[in-house]
């Protein structure tokens, strides 16, 4: 009894005590300047994006939610020149709207080509329920040509400056000869 009443007389006094915080200048309670990172719009997406690659194929499984999961198969960023398609392989974070991802192909040094043509595109409406997905380059009139090639990838209603999201590469090289 006598512990409860020593323990009920001091709370008062501790209150009087309590350390405040002292008035800080607002720019201390905001992200600082020199802290932030720039996101590099020539860089692989980040953001909603999870994971994203580039794979010779994709596999759809039945992910632990029992969701269907698109996962890569045979992740690379070197193609030859025979491939039947280039996939881009991707999983998102939880969205709260549906939209689209758009995919658009060109070279950045390749032969014959110049910069800034599409050779390829694809794009992908993802439902509120997705959480993966996969664009489908195919091979343009003639087949890839040897070089490096950049794929821009955008995310919303339509393709514009407001909706690149992040920039893949990928090589092809010389298809090999079967024995």
């Amino acid at each position: 009894m006598a512990a409860v009443i020593a323990l009920s007389t001091h709370p008062a006094s501790w209150a009087d005590e309590l350390p405040f915080t002292k008035n800080l200048p607002i720019p201390e309670f905001q992200n600082r300047a020199q802290d932030a990172k720039p996101y590099d719009f020539d860089a692989p997406p980040e953001g909603m994006f999870r994971s994203i690659t580039m794979a010779e194929d994709f596999e759809e499984q039945l992910g632990f939610q029992r969701t269907h999961e698109i996962v890569p198969v045979k992740p690379t960023e070197r193609f030859t020149a025979d491939v039947p398609a280039i996939f881009i392989v991707f999983s998102l974070h939880q969205h709260y709207q549906s939209f689209k991802v758009f995919g658009r192909c060109t070279p950045e040094a390749v032969s014959d080509i110049p910069p800034g043509t599409i050779v390829s595109e694809d794009a992908m409406h993802i439902a509120l329920e997705d959480d993966s997905g996969y664009l489908r380059l195919s091979p343009p009139k003639g087949g890839w040509k040897l070089g490096r090639y950049k794929v821009e990838i955008h995310a919303g209603e339509q393709v514009n400056e407001m909706s690149l999201m992040g920039t893949m590469r990928f090589t092809v090289v010389a298809s090999q000869v079967k024995k």
